[in-house]
């Protein structure tokens, strides 16, 4: 899971609108899927670092904790109905959001579009 999200910050250094989008968002992210920790480190819309976790003295702002089989489902070219967005991952109950959700909502399509990356790649692949 971890190489999935050093794709994305690879993918992320390619798209200059999302850099405009995030341009504000400087914080550490958790995503904890199946017990796995990684940590995601965003500076002014760049993601610096991805560190494998667990870490008791790593802060984090806010976490998205799921399971790998809800993930691999969001990351479809065109996900299931329940699957196409972090919040309908919570309604179904595959997935929670933990910690300061102001911070996560004043920068909502930066993260979800940081987090559907994966997708425009399978799409790219499909193509």
């Amino acid at each position: 899971m971890l190489e999935k999200f050093r794709e994305i910050q690879a993918a992320l250094e390619t798209r200059p609108h999302l850099h405009r989008i995030g341009a504000l968002f400087s914080e550490t992210v958790l995503v904890e899927v199946d017990g796995e920790e990684i940590y995601l480190v965003f500076e002014k819309g760049h993601l610096v670092s991805v560190t494998p976790g667990p870490s008791k003295k790593t802060p984090w702002r806010f976490a998205l904790v799921t399971d790998r089989a809800a993930l691999e489902a969001f990351w479809q070219p065109v996900p299931a109905a329940g699957f196409h967005d972090i919040f309908a991952l919570v309604k179904i109950g595959r997935a929670r959001i933990l910690g300061d959700m102001l911070a996560l909502v004043k920068n909502l399509r930066f993260i979800k579009e940081v987090l559907a990356l994966p997708r425009a790649a399978r799409t790219e692949d499909a193509a």
